[in-house]
């Protein structure tokens, strides 16, 4: 079994990484920047290391992470999501220095991160996948070509891509002229890899993803799905498990293309295959070599801890659970609590946490790394929490996700929970029946006013005649 894991990451995973050691007695380790002295994850884990100035360098340096798990004897090293999750290079240089690492193999994270290689690979599997090119356009004139073949609305998309970064929606050869640099210059920033391709734009589908576990026996199994149809600019913000909007048969179907597709590439340990849905047909998307950042709604409808079968897999024991003893039970949605100002383009609020409250009570889960005092740093992503709320019917579910959005108290910065209230009392997201189409339909659940509650207000004041006192 592993004894001691370095964890590759910062903030919220990176805590709750932590504990999931803490619960199997192994000692975790954490590494941070300047930026990131003063985080939860630094104070929570058994040892934190200092791994630069710069916010960012030490956290995408994969052999200076791998050499420090071997300095502090660490047997294993658990990337979380982001940074170099996906990073094949940091999983060849664990298995170069003896170092597990709990995500699947080099050549699988190589092989499904070229996402035409993925292509390949799942319709090889009898995987349904989006009509598209074969492989990379090799420049614009063959892209226009392949997108009058395909019929246009067509997603320009990067190779290397991910997390909503690098890819365009074109809805005429005119868009597909003038998307095309771009994606070829955003690819090459954020991928180092300016490799393009074409898939037909499925127009207001559905965003289904499948849970997947596979251990070195061979053994797959699927947790039932997740619903991230609610997304604004390819980027999540309200997740639900199981998807209110399937039939039992689509989820079983769904179920078995994800363990099909893992099984295709001889994955192992936790992944995503995630589909997009029409009324008619299912569309392989990507597979995520990693663990999600949704994955509390799964683990909250299962009852099985994804992280800790994760380091389970990676220490050679065989998965904890068989496919028909798997279960679910209620609703879970999960809110990512972003310091944005949704009424003003959802611009990033980053500062100091003046005051925060979790909200608490039957069914409410927080993972978090904020605290009172806490300065959220510019340099990352803008997420400071994950809400997560669970309860046996799916009005149940909406009613404990208003009780706990109404709850939490986030002072200092501005965040995207209001707004996720407007989404939560709509009729039609209350209804179940949605696409990734809502927000952008929706405009008018942006026209809201924040409402100061009497105790905001009392601080307020007290706060500024304190000031004015010079006290």
């Amino acid at each position: 079994m592993i004894k001691k894991i370095l964890i590759a990451n910062r903030g919220e995973i990176a805590v709750r990484i932590v504990r999931a050691c803490a619960e199997m007695n192994i000692r975790s380790v954490a590494v941070y920047s300047e930026a990131d002295r003063h985080a939860l994850h630094v104070k929570r884990a058994d040892e934190a290391h200092f791994i630069g100035e710069d916010p960012l360098a030490g956290y995408l340096n994969p052999r200076k992470l791998v050499n420090l798990a071997v300095e502090t004897g660490c047997d294993a090293l658990h990337p979380g999501y982001g940074f170099l999750s996906e990073n094949a290079e940091l999983a060849e240089i664990c298995a170069e220095r003896g170092v597990k690492f709990i995500g699947p193999s080099a050549e699988v994270i190589r092989r499904m991160g070229d996402k035409t290689e993925a292509r390949r690979s799942m319709i090889a599997a009898d995987v349904p996948c989006t009509p598209g090119t074969e492989g990379n356009v090799a420049d614009l004139a063959e892209a226009l070509r392949e997108a009058e073949r395909i019929g246009y609305p067509v997603m320009l998309k990067a190779t290397s891509g991910g997390g909503g970064r690098g890819i365009r929606r074109c809805d005429s050869q005119e868009e597909l002229q003038q998307a095309y640099p771009r994606v070829i210059s955003e690819a090459t920033k954020a991928f180092g890899n300016a490799q393009v391709f074409l898939e037909k734009c499925i127009v207001n589908p559905k965003h289904i993803e499948a849970q997947i576990l596979a251990d070195s026996f061979g053994n797959t199994v699927h947790l039932f799905e997740r619903d991230c149809s609610i997304q604004r600019r390819n980027q999540k913000l309200i997740e639900i498990a199981p998807s209110p909007q399937l039939t039992p048969e689509q989820r079983a179907y769904i179920g078995d293309l994800a363990v099909r597709a893992a099984q295709a590439v001889g994955y192992e340990n936790a992944g995503t295959v995630e589909f997009l849905l029409t009324d008619e047909h299912v569309y392989f998307m990507e597979m995520n070599t990693r663990v999600q950042v949704e994955h509390t709604i799964t683990e909250e409808i299962t009852g099985i801890d994804i992280v800790r079968e994760q380091i389970r897999i990676a220490s050679g024991l065989p998965l904890s659970v068989k496919q028909e003893d798997i279960q679910y039970r209620g609703f879970a949605l999960q809110f990512r609590i972003n310091a944005e100002d949704p009424r003003n383009n959802f611009l990033p609020s980053f500062g100091k946490i003046t005051r925060y409250y979790a909200p608490g009570g039957p069914g409410v889960r927080t993972d978090t790394a904020i605290y009172t005092g806490y300065t959220i740093p510019p340099f990352y992503d803008s997420m400071c929490l994950k809400l997560i709320v669970w309860a046996l019917t799916w009005e149940e579910a909406l009613a404990r996700g208003l009780r706990a959005l109404d709850d939490m108290h986030v002072q200092g910065v501005k965040t995207t929970a209001t707004y996720y209230q407007q989404i939560l009392a709509n009729p039609e997201f209350r209804s179940g029946q949605f696409n990734t189409s809502f927000v952008d339909s929706h405009p008018q659940l942006l026209d809201y006013s924040i409402k100061r509650k009497p105790g905001e207000l009392a601080l307020a004041i007290s706060t500024a005649i304190a000031a004015h006192a010079g006290l």
